[in-house]
């Protein structure tokens, strides 16, 4: 399981998780819960009405008991964002008595958002790094699919995006006077060959050249 806040407007938090024996007690949320199952199925009572959900998304409202359980001895696979309540209007009726969304563009539409989290997760550790199979556990995806869909959504790789965001910083940090070695280590380069390498390759001009410019 992993849950994090990612600095979103309008997502006040995402859980990535797996279960197979452990069952939620009735509970309440004060956000709406947009859930997302790649693996598995689950079975929940919502406001004391039995539901069953597989790949579908699932939208239930603020303040309405429900509990979660796996609907297989194999368990589950499920992503969840929690959205604000402001978010979306209050539902009734029908749209609460059948959470479930069965359009498969809404299913890609979130599936696409989960995969575009790993760009925050990117931008929280652009010194130190987050390798791309440690970002996929976390995610809950291979890493094939994670590379795969993270290039179509953002336009480059995870390595070429993480090295843009390290030369960002680079260039943030010589014209604040510090010198290339410094700003090597500083934002996440091996050394400074490693840096000037990098940095000409995307600024056409050396890291000393920059800075005296």
């Amino acid at each position: 399981m992993r849950s994090w806040d990612p600095g979103v407007a309008g997502i006040a938090g995402v859980l990535h998780a797996r279960f197979v024996a452990h069952a939620y007690p009735p509970h309440t949320h004060d956000t709406w819960t947009l859930l997302l199952v790649d693996a598995g199925g689950v079975h929940y009572d919502l406001d004391r009405r039995a539901h069953d959900t597989g790949s579908l998304v699932t939208l239930l409202s603020p303040h309405v008991p429900h509990d979660g359980r796996s609907r297989t001895p194999e368990g589950l696979r499920k992503r969840v964002l929690y959205l604000d309540a402001d978010v979306l209007p209050p539902l009734a009726g029908r749209a609460v008595d059948d959470p479930a969304l069965p359009d498969p563009m809404v299913a890609r539409t979130v599936a696409g958002l989960h995969d575009a989290l790993l760009r925050e997760l990117l931008d929280a550790h652009v010194v130190e790094g987050v390798s791309l199979a440690r970002a996929a556990t976390e995610l809950h995806v291979s890493t094939a699919h994670l590379a795969r869909t993270f290039t179509h959504e953002i336009g480059m790789s995870p390595h070429a995006y993480l090295v843009g965001r390290r030369i960002d910083k680079a260039r943030r940090l010589l014209l604040t006077g510090h010198g290339p070695a410094d700003v090597a280590a500083l934002a996440g380069f091996q050394d400074q060959a490693h840096l000037n390498r990098h940095f000409r390759r995307v600024l056409g001009t050396t890291p000393g050249r920059f800075a005296r410019r």
